[in-house]
């Protein structure tokens, strides 16, 4: 299973989205655009939330064949879409990925921390 793991910095979600294309560019899926953005936004937010190195994978749903991408940090808070604002300078990453994904979601990992992931439509 395709998997990269990042150091917390602020390159992080540049690596993401490289490494999400690649992936998708690997599996002759189209465009992974999208794929890309979702893989941005939870991973700044694992960035800005979470705690350790971020560990991104990307797997395919076995039961429809569709991308899903999951983002592990060492966080203990889970992630919460915010109200919509039109004057909030940020705060609009999950709610954006709530619109992109075809579903999305939480789990909390067996030791510390959690799993933010979203399923790509095709």
């Amino acid at each position: 299973m395709p998997t990269l793991v990042l150091d917390a910095d602020e390159r992080a979600p540049g690596v993401a989205r490289r490494f999400v294309g690649e992936q998708f560019q690997e599996w002759g899926l189209g465009d992974a655009y999208t794929a890309q953005l979702i893989a941005s936004e939870l991973v700044t937010n694992a960035l800005l939330h979470g705690q350790g190195p971020i560990v991104v994978r990307v797997l395919r749903d076995e039961r429809d064949g569709m991308p899903v991408l999951e983002v592990w940090d060492g966080g203990d808070g889970l992630p919460v879409v915010q109200p919509e604002s039109d004057t909030a300078v940020n705060g609009r990453g999950l709610l954006m990925v709530a619109g992109l994904a075809e579903e999305w979601g939480t789990r909390p990992l067996l030791m510390k921390g959690k799993i933010t992931w979203a399923k790509c439509g095709l």
